[in-house]
């Protein structure tokens, strides 16, 4: 399964794909980090993402997004900024037909380093040893995608299991 994991943000936003399944081996295989200006208008750094984002799906071709879902921060103008992120890269996602997961932070943590409460150096030197990097993906954004995208690999035949057995009992999931 290849996943392109998206770590959203208005300034920075994480992109990174990995090929992998449970119980073998990850492999590496691109990441990076959009960015844009502060000083330029919130509808053109929104485009430059976007336009980011369609480039990364075209190019790597994932069987699946995995996208760091949106939560309560005390800074509003930055929640607002990673929502709009966010969304575009569902739309993306819906407009090629790719299946798209939201992780929360402390999902991504506790898969990648057993922790939901691990830090952000914690989360990078795992996913530099999960892949056999020879150093940390810089920036934090940078690892956060891998970790992202390691996360769902290691979590997609669970959920779909789950929300399979819930439609199936009838259960709305």
């Amino acid at each position: 399964m290849r996943v392109l994991g998206i770590d959203p943000g208005l300034t920075r936003c994480g992109v990174g794909v990995v090929d992998g399944t449970i119980g073998r081996p990850l492999t590496l295989v691109d990441v990076g980090v959009l960015k844009t200006g502060t000083e330029v208008p919130i509808e053109a750094r929104l485009l430059e993402i976007a336009r980011g984002i369609e480039e990364w799906i075209d190019r790597v071709r994932p069987d699946a997004i995995a996208v760091e879902r949106v939560f309560s921060q005390h800074n509003v103008k930055t929640v607002m900024g990673t929502a709009q992120v966010s969304g575009l890269a569902l739309v993306a996602a819906a407009g090629r037909g790719i299946p798209v997961a939201l992780h929360t932070p402390s999902e991504v943590k506790a898969a990648v380093t057993g922790s939901g409460r691990a830090d952000k150096a914690q989360v990078g030197a795992m996913v530099t040893r999960l892949l056999k990097l020879d150093a940390v993906p810089k920036p934090a954004d940078a690892a956060d995608s891998l970790a992202l995208a390691i996360c769902h690999i290691w979590r997609a035949p669970t959920t779909n299991r789950l929300q399979a057995a819930a439609l199936a009992a009838g259960v709305r999931a």
